[in-house]
């Protein structure tokens, strides 16, 4: 059998039976493929048969054994993508009901954003394993972020001060050019460098800002719901930072009493429905205390299923009134940015800074507005 034809059995499965036989030693591949896409051979209409006219039932292989077998047979890049597969296209139940299978799943980003979006079809038997595996991506999340969200907001850059933490971030290029001046080589003319310069953190004072965060959770905005909630609980354990945080479609849900608990944020989460931006921003105004020590962060694709105008017209209000709006567009599933521009231009004309970008730039570009 030639590769090509092989691959296309495996692709076909125990469907190609009479024309395409199994390769040597493709027998444990077939059947571990089979278990999970012959699902869509069934949705269409499809029965499970081979050329002997037998009946396959593919509940035969246990979800266990199956992601046994898979972890043996497969690449992890594979893997993960048959795993997300198996929970978010084809609703394999009793792989989160099994707590062994739970605790073998490699707890992805993706799987995270496919459970989310895949929540309100699974059977109540699944929630604790959806929740010990959303917490498992969280506290990775967390503790990738969390470095990024303290360093952003420990203080400000002082040129004044040396610093004895050297580090690319805090190299100060202009002063090591004037201390190194003396050692600029005639001939060449290239700089010695025999001191090099780095700028201090200087701790920030009087943090006191209330941070609105309002969180689009429509069905696009998987990712976003994720990272935000992650995000949301570092910053609630920041001193001097007030924290709320706001769900949203068509409906709202204030959700900043568990602004602390990401997981718990994120089984709260309905994915799905429309968007009406308006109506956050307009929920957001009535919760401003201090106007120039407010910042609205809104998340969201800006695909306004709402009032324009409306929305137009609070944004204006908000940022008349000195509140700091920040726009951070959705990323897809590759990072890339995925949002309606038109609308995005028409929300920075009227007053909001627009940016796609990463959760850990997004630190950066907060501390910056709260400096």
């Amino acid at each position: 059998m030639t590769e090509m034809a092989r691959r296309w059995r495996l692709v076909l499965g125990r469907y190609a039976d009479n024309h395409l036989p199994n390769g040597v030693g493709d027998a444990g591949l077939d059947a571990t493929l089979g278990y999970l896409y012959d699902r869509e051979y069934t949705a269409r209409g499809h029965r499970h048969l081979t050329g002997k006219g037998g009946s396959l039932d593919p509940s035969a292989l246990k979800a266990l054994d199956w992601l046994g077998k898979a972890r043996a047979l497969f690449p992890a890049s594979t893997l993960e993508r048959m795993e997300r597969d198996a929970i978010g296209r084809y609703g394999l139940d009793d792989l989160l009901a099994d707590p062994a299978a739970v605790d073998s799943l490699e707890a992805s980003p993706d799987l995270a954003k496919a459970l989310l979006r895949s929540r309100g079809r699974l059977s109540p038997e699944t929630a604790d394993g959806v929740r010990r595996l959303i917490a498992k991506v969280v506290e990775d999340i967390i503790a990738r972020l969390r470095p990024r969200f303290e360093t952003s907001f420990s203080g400000s850059r002082a040129r004044h001060r040396r610093s004895m933490h050297a580090s690319l971030r805090n190299f100060d290029w202009r002063r090591t050019i004037v201390t190194n001046l003396d050692h600029v080589d005639p001939e060449s003319g290239r700089m010695l460098v025999d001191q090099v310069r780095f700028m201090a953190r200087q701790r920030r004072r009087n943090l006191d800002w209330q941070v609105i965060i309002l969180v689009d959770q429509s069905g696009s905005m998987a990712g976003s719901v994720l990272h935000s909630a992650v995000s949301a609980a570092i910053l609630a354990g920041l001193p001097g930072i007030s924290v709320r945080l706001v769900l949203f479609d068509t409906a709202l849900a204030d959700v900043s009493h568990l602004a602390s608990d990401p997981v718990e944020v994120l089984m709260t989460a309905q994915l799905g429905g429309g968007t009406d931006i308006a109506r956050a921003m307009a929920y957001a105004e009535k919760l401003v205390k201090q106007p120039s020590r407010t910042v609205i962060a809104l998340i969201s694709d800006f695909e306004e299923g709402g009032s324009v105008t409306a929305l137009l017209a609070a944004t204006r209000r908000l940022a008349t009134s000195g509140v700091k709006l920040l726009g951070l567009a959705s990323l897809g599933d590759e990072g890339d940015p995925w949002y309606d521009r038109a609308m995005a231009a028409r929300l920075a004309s009227a007053g909001v800074e627009i940016a796609a970008m990463t959760p850990d730039r997004f630190a950066e570009w907060l501390a910056e507005v709260t400096t």
